[in-house]
């Protein structure tokens, strides 16, 4: 894996933070934790261009945790898709179209989504018509671990697999904190690489989730994989990339102060420097 696409994911989680400083919110806490996520889907895996985003052969992409979408303005408008000083300029500001979830009128972005458990059924629909259309792509789509409380999430991993769709890759962003603390205090989630398999997904839980090598092994891995969907469950950090941050619920959905935002911003930028 280049060093530089590591590089990357720090200098977007810089232009996450100025996002949502300009936006005066966001769920900064999911951004940091999903970021090497979306980048290796964004510059490693995912087929689509910017020059024609509804190519009817492009790869899907659904983030069914939608309130990590000031990171996903980060990587869309590096991708090309969107304009990075068009949306810290608008960014949450009255009759914007850059609010603070997906919505399907910019471009790149195929579902609207937030409200969670969605993503993943759709993504299971996405993927049984490019199947019975004998089309090539493939549909990846991102959850949160505190989404997983969603019923509908359950449903999809059964469909999904009944249906054999080895062209659907689910991504768990498995950073153990939801809004309310502790995920684990409730859901029995001790055990979920064994839960999914049972439903009869292949599933490759990862070490660290925000390691780029790992998660494109595992991306490439899925690819191979024939006759059921693949489910990568990335153990991540939420807030990751500063202590300011990082295993914190209360980051859920926070503004940084001017003092803490130069606190922030000055351990990316060391992060980022150190893979010069």
């Amino acid at each position: 894996m280049s060093e530089n696409l590591k590089a990357l994911a720090w200098k977007l989680r810089m232009d996450t933070i100025d996002i949502i400083m300009a936006g005066g919110g966001g769920h900064i806490g999911g951004d940091m934790s999903v970021m090497e996520i979306l980048t290796d889907l964004y510059f490693r895996q995912l087929k689509v261009a910017p020059e024609n985003p509804e190519d009817p052969d492009r790869d899907y992409f659904i983030l069914s945790k939608g309130h990590s979408m000031e990171a996903y303005y980060a990587v869309l408008c590096e991708r090309g898709f969107l304009d990075l000083e068009d949306v810290k300029a608008r960014f949450s500001k009255f009759d914007s179209p850059y609010i603070g979830h997906p919505h399907n009128t910019l471009p790149g972005i195929e579902m609207n989504s937030g409200s969670l458990g969605h993503g993943l059924p759709v993504a299971v629909g996405l993927a049984l018509a490019a199947k019975r259309r004998g089309k090539p792509n493939r549909v990846y789509v991102v959850t949160g671990d505190g989404e997983l409380a969603e019923g509908s999430n359950w449903e999809g991993f059964m469909s999904g697999a009944m249906f054999g769709l080895d062209n659907l890759c689910c991504i768990i962003d498995r950073n153990r904190l939801q809004i309310s603390g502790s995920t684990e205090d409730v859901m029995a989630l001790d055990d979920l690489k064994a839960k999914i398999a049972a439903f009869g997904w292949n599933v490759i839980s990862l070490q660290d989730g925000n390691d780029l090598d790992e998660l494109d092994a595992a991306f490439e891995q899925a690819k191979t994989v024939k006759d059921r969907p693949t489910c990568i469950i990335a153990n991540t950090v939420k807030g990751k990339g500063s202590p300011v941050m990082e295993n914190k619920a209360g980051w859920h959905h926070k503004v940084p102060s001017a003092e803490q935002y130069q606190e922030i911003m000055k351990d990316l930028e060391e992060r980022k420097a150190a893979l010069a």
